[in-house]
């Protein structure tokens, strides 16, 4: 969880540079949907994996 919260800080900075550098943006929109993405697919149960019940 620690790394979402990480990847997302550095997302938030990228933007903020992002006004003053177009590429910068657009990698920071890249970041920003692998980022939703990646936690969508997850779910809210963490780095937890279900595996089948015993």
């Amino acid at each position: 969880m620690l790394v979402w919260i990480l990847l997302l800080l550095l997302i938030l900075v990228v933007f903020g540079f992002g006004f003053t550098m177009q590429t910068l943006w657009w990698v920071a929109a890249v970041l920003l949907v692998v980022w939703i993405v990646g936690f969508a697919r997850r779910g809210r149960g963490g780095g937890r994996r279900r595996y089948g019940r015993r």
